[in-house]
């Protein structure tokens, strides 16, 4: 048994999303974009450049890795670029995207014989939380002023707008993009092409694929571009495991099991969101508390039912720990980094990366 914790990557539950994307592709014409700030586990890209057209990201270090690991298109975005970054940035990416006007004017004879393009901000989004709400009052996220974007619009051939997010409401995002087009539809008739970012779980059990895939081609149609998707979460979507042990057990008003992870190290967007973790369906009449080992005290994964009551040994299983969470991984207390496996197609299982003491150190000065 490989020792816990670790992510358990399975490929068979990965493909199930890369035949969606493919579908997509096909019947509506977009191309689809891995967002490496959500996933970037590239032990498994050989599969997934199979399905998809390329990378998107969000910093200097991902646009590297995007293009080192993944084949197809590289497409770099940041919120800003340091100068002495914009020539890596450039040397390492197909298109790149510039979060505001003063940016691209920064950088405008750098960029000159590049592709680019500008983000843009409709002011409506699909989050329930303003932390990530990319239209929240005040936001760096985009140009707004479609007047300030049409002085610069012979600068770039096309336009990112990613305001969506964990947005599985198909109607939602169709009301949005008409908003979309009403605000900003003359300048998409400008352009080459445009990214509709991610955040849309078009891949979960359920969603309208072909009224999806009918109303983006209805879009590239009406204004002749080339549609992007840039896919996270709804790419690694209950792909992967994170594994876990009890090491100890309690009542303190509540039954308590304590296991060897924590999500503040290794689930972090739990703790973010304040959202507890998912196991696979149990319905037993053992209710228990499930908690990290960090001294954190809010470090609870949550409550959840057993068949029978957690020994100390037992190992627990945390699905759709794909997203945010190895992008996000991090040393908090010392506690050991979850290694990181993969379950190939013919079902044998490898661990592709462990972490040592020396990491812990390494990651110090």
């Amino acid at each position: 048994m490989i020792k816990t914790p670790y992510y358990l990557i399975d490929k068979s539950k990965l493909l199930r999303n890369m035949e969606r994307i493919a579908y997509v592709r096909e019947h509506s014409g977009a191309k689809a974009l891995l967002a490496l700030k959500c996933f970037a586990t590239w032990s498994v890209f050989d599969l997934m450049q199979e399905y998809m057209d390329g990378t998107t990201s969000s910093s200097l270090n991902e646009v590297k890795l995007g293009r080192l690991k993944f084949a197809g298109e590289t497409h770099a975005y940041s919120v800003a670029y340091a100068d002495d970054e914009i020539e890596e940035v450039l040397a390492h990416s197909d298109k790149i995207i510039f979060n505001s006007i003063s940016q691209l004017k920064r950088f405008a004879d750098a960029s000159s014989s590049h592709v680019r393009g500008l983000r843009l901000n409709p002011g409506v989004s699909s989050s329930e939380f303003l932390i990530a709400d990319p239209s929240r009052p005040y936001s760096r996220l985009g140009e707004w002023d479609a007047g300030k974007v049409a002085e610069v619009i012979d600068q770039v051939s096309g336009f990112m707008i990613h305001n969506n997010c964990e947005n599985s409401d198909f109607a939602l995002f169709d009301q949005m993009l008409s908003q979309i087009e009403e605000r900003f539809g003359a300048l998409l008739e400008q352009v080459e092409w445009v990214s509709l970012g991610g955040g849309i779980h078009f891949t979960g059990d359920g969603y309208p694929l072909d009224a999806f895939c009918a109303r983006l081609k209805a879009f590239s149609e009406r204004f002749d571009v080339q549609v992007y998707l840039e896919p996270g979460e709804a790419a690694i979507t209950m792909s992967t495991s994170l594994e876990v042990t009890v090491l100890d057990t309690l009542f303190n008003g509540k039954n308590l099991a304590v296991v060897d992870s924590s999500i503040e190290a290794h689930m972090l967007d739990l703790l973010i969101y304040r959202q507890p973790a998912r196991m696979a369906p149990c319905d037993g009449e053992h209710s228990y508390m499930v908690c990290g080992k960090s001294c954190l005290a809010g470090d609870i994964f949550g409550e959840f039912q057993f068949d029978k009551e957690p020994q100390i040994g037992d190992r627990l299983s945390f699905i759709d720990a794909a997203g945010y969470t190895m992008v996000k991984k991090n040393w908090f207390n010392g506690v050991q980094m979850p290694s990181i496996a993969v379950r190939q197609l013919d079902g044998s299982v490898e661990v592709v990366r462990e972490f040592s003491f020396d990491d812990f150190v390494n990651g110090l000065s």
